[in-house]
């Protein structure tokens, strides 16, 4: 995966966020995992990321080849995921207000936006 810099970065930085999101005790504010008590919410958040990840690390290394469409459609997940934390910042129980936790989702934000513009800009003949 050499010459994916930013991508990788931004990964580490989303996985350090959903870290941060069990500290922040998100399923309390996402719409199904809320409904739950609080303990089941906590289990039912953490156990849904193992299949998630699974697929993801296994979509991202599992094929020997790197997969270009799946970074790019988490480079694009990581700007999406910026910006709903950015729009549903005032949400009665979200605890994201810490300068850390916004370092995590913004570090990700940042780098899928880089790394989007690195791959997807029209490539430039420097050569006169």
């Amino acid at each position: 995966m050499s010459g994916y810099f930013f991508f990788l970065l931004g990964f580490c930085f989303l996985l350090a966020h959903e870290l941060d999101a069990v500290r922040a005790e998100e399923w309390r504010i996402l719409p199904v995992l809320s409904r739950m008590g609080d303990e089941a919410g906590y289990h039912a958040f953490t156990v849904l990321h193992i299949p998630l990840y699974a697929l993801l690390l296994w979509g991202l290394f599992g094929g020997g080849t790197t997969n270009r469409g799946l970074i790019i459609a988490l480079d694009t997940f990581f700007v999406i995921h910026l910006l709903l934390h950015l729009l549903l910042r005032d949400l009665p129980g979200n605890r994201f207000g810490s300068r850390f936790s916004k370092v995590l989702f913004w570090g990700a934000g940042l780098c899928g936006t880089i790394d989007l513009l690195r791959t997807l800009a029209p490539a430039t003949d420097l050569v006169a």
